[in-house]
């Protein structure tokens, strides 16, 4: 059987402000941010102390009973519990009060007070835990969008999909595998909209996807305290190596006018690119007009137009320059 290349992702230590935004920042890979301090929380959030200090507030979370949840095909119930009610189901192998199965699966993704309009912000939704966490400063105040708390069982694999922000995710406890792929491997992922269909992705199903082996595989493990910085359209798919706790901490690195204002979970594509895809699909439905033979002329000389016009760097062969179109 084929495999992936595989990249471990690089590891920087004592990293500052500085440091991140002159030599990691601009280069749009992940890196693995060592010795930067998440505060007091990494010592202190265990699961008696969140169990104490988090409170009852109530928890919309997944329950699997499998660890590898699909969100393309929903293999999850969302239930609503006590979150130190949660955070004790979680760390349990075993459970004896359950939903569906004695070994369900947990995940908690935390939302705003108003899901449907407001961003997750831990600072809101947890200020007592909040305060045990600091936000790395790596970028401008006005750029936040949200900090999002997670919390998931042993075992939880989470689908591949991309997000449209840069984001920070601290590894406050457990350890955690994270792949990723670059933006560049798409073509390779079978999506649909920003999620890939290939599921498992150790032992995929080769003759369903024959070109995941095409992807280049990057891959890190998290350890208590680690930092992964995953640029924004980097696919990313998490493994809980233990129960884990983390925050996603995500900010605008874009015009903020380029993100749809409707969006609290800032997985939306930007507005333009929303833009884009909808004339593709009018253009799409028009080449369905034309007899087989033309839409795969005027299909290839779409992609041909799109290659020279908009790929950041151009394929063997492709026309350098995109010059404007005389039909």
């Amino acid at each position: 059987m084929q495999h992936q290349e595989k990249v471990p992702v690089p590891v920087y230590t004592a990293v500052d402000r500085d440091v991140f935004l002159q030599e990691i920042y601009p280069k749009r890979s992940p890196a693995v941010l060592r010795d930067v301090s998440l505060g007091p929380c990494v010592r202190k959030w265990t699961v008696d102390y969140l169990t104490e200090n988090g409170g009852d507030k109530e928890v919309k979370v997944h329950v699997s009973a499998v660890p590898q949840m699909d969100f393309l095909h929903k293999n999850f119930l969302y239930r609503t519990l006590p979150f130190s009610e949660f955070v004790q189901r979680a760390a349990e192998t075993k459970h004896s009060n359950f939903f569906i199965s004695e070994e369900e699966s947990y995940y908690l993704r935390s939302l705003g007070d108003d899901s449907r309009r407001e961003p997750a912000d831990l600072r809101k939704q947890f200020p007592g835990l909040a305060e045990d966490f600091h936000i790395p400063e790596f970028f401008e105040p006005e750029q936040f969008f949200s900090c999002v708390f997670r919390i998931s069982s042993h075992g939880l694999q989470l689908w591949t999909h991309y997000d449209v922000m840069d984001n920070l995710l601290a590894q406050v406890s457990g350890r955690k595998r994270v792949v990723l792929y670059s933006p560049r491997d798409a073509q390779y992922l079978y999506l649909t909209g920003d999620k890939s269909e290939v599921l498992d992705i150790d032992t995929p199903d080769l003759e369903r996807y024959p070109e995941f082996v095409k992807a280049r595989r990057y891959e890190c493990v998290l350890e208590p305290g680690d930092l992964l910085f995953i640029p924004a359209l980097w696919f990313h798919n998490t493994l809980a190596l233990q129960f884990g706790i983390g925050v996603n901490v995500f900010w605008r690195h874009l015009q903020a006018e380029s993100y749809d204002k409707k969006d609290p979970y800032g997985n939306k594509d930007p507005v333009a690119a929303a833009r884009a895809m909808q004339v593709l699909e009018r253009a799409l439905q028009a080449l369905k007009e034309l007899p087989p033979d033309y839409r795969d002329f005027y299909a290839r000389r779409m992609v041909m137009r799109i290659q020279s016009c908009a790929y950041s760097s151009q394929p063997e062969g492709a026309v350098q320059e995109c010059r404007p179109s005389d039909s």
